[in-house]
C-alpha cells in the first residue's frame, strides 16, 4: 500500500507540470491556472493531504456529503469551497450557508433562490453560470439562448456576483474533440462580457481528461479529480 501522503503530492506535481506544458503552449503563465481540486466521494484525510500539497480549491457537489465532512475540515486554513454539481432550487438555502461559491448556477429562478439565502447569511455569494453547450440529455447548464437573460438578472441581485462560466464537454477518447466546444465556451464569455460592459474574469472548463485543451483554449479554472485523488475507490486499490 503506497503512503498516501506521497500519492497525493506526486500527483499534484504531475498536474502542476501538465499545466505548465499547456501555458507555455498557449503563452499563458500557469500561476494564472486555479486548480479546483474535485473532493466529491473522497474522505476528509485526502482533502487535507491535498490540502498540504498546496491546493486551496475544493469542489463537492452533494449538499449532504459535504455536511458530514464539514466539521473535519473546519480548520483549513485558506480554501474556497466550492458547488460543482447541479443545485436543485429547493437546496439554494444550504448551498449559500456551506459553500463560497457556486459554480452551477443555471436558471433565473435558482438566481433569485441562491440571492435570497446569500441576503439572509449576510454575504455576497461569487457564481458560475453553468452553460450546456452540447445535446445531451443527461447534462445540466443554462442553454445558450437563455444565457443573456441569466447573466442580466444575476447581475441586479445585489447578494450574487458573477464571475464568469462553466461547461463540461461530451466525453471523447481522444481530447482534442472538446476543443470546439471549449473555444465555444471562451467566445461566449467574451461576447457577453462585452455586451454587459462587465469583466467576466473566471472561464471553468476542462477535467482531468482534456484540462491540457482546455487551458490551450483559454481555461482560467480547471476541475481535477482522479488525477489527484485517484479512482473513486481510493489510492491504496490503484
Amino acid at each position: 500500500m503506497r503512503d498516501p501522503r506521497d500519492f497525493i503530492a506526486e500527483n499534484v506535481q504531475r498536474v502542476r507540470e501538465r499545466i505548465a506544458r499547456a501555458a507555455h503552449r498557449s503563452r499563458n503563465k500557469p500561476e494564472d491556472i486555479t486548480i479546483v481540486a474535485v473532493s466529491k466521494t473522497f474522505p476528509a484525510e485526502l482533502i487535507q493531504l491535498a490540502h498540504q500539497a498546496g491546493l486551496r480549491h475544493f469542489g463537492e457537489n452533494r449538499i449532504q456529503e459535504w455536511e458530514a465532512k464539514q466539521p473535519q475540515l473546519a480548520r483549513l486554513g485558506g480554501v474556497a469551497w466550492h458547488f460543482v454539481g447541479h443545485l436543485q432550487s429547493n437546496k439554494a438555502r444550504r448551498a449559500a450557508r456551506l459553500f463560497n461559491r457556486v459554480d452551477s448556477l443555471d436558471s433565473v429562478s435558482l438566481a433569485q433562490r441562491l440571492a435570497a439565502a446569500a441576503a439572509e447569511e449576510k454575504k455576497r455569494l461569487p457564481v458560475l453560470i453553468e452553460v450546456r453547450l452540447s445535446d445531451e440529455t443527461a447534462k445540466t447548464g443554462a442553454a445558450e439562448t437563455d444565457l443573456r437573460v441569466l447573466a442580466e438578472t444575476t447581475m441586479k441581485l445585489p447578494h450574487l456576483e458573477l464571475r464568469g462560466l462553466m461547461s463540461v464537454p461530451p466525453y471523447f477518447d481522444d481530447p482534442a474533440r472538446t476543443r470546439p466546444y471549449f473555444l465555444k465556451l471562451r467566445n461566449l464569455r467574451d461576447e457577453l462580457s462585452r455586451s454587459l460592459g462587465a469583466p467576466l474574469p473566471v472561464l471553468s472548463m476542462g477535467m482531468s481528461h482534456d484540462f491540457e485543451v482546455a487551458i490551450e483554449e483559454g481555461a482560467t479554472e480547471i476541475r481535477v479529480g482522479t488525477d489527484i485523488f485517484g479512482s473513486r475507490h481510493g489510492p491504496d486499490r490503484m
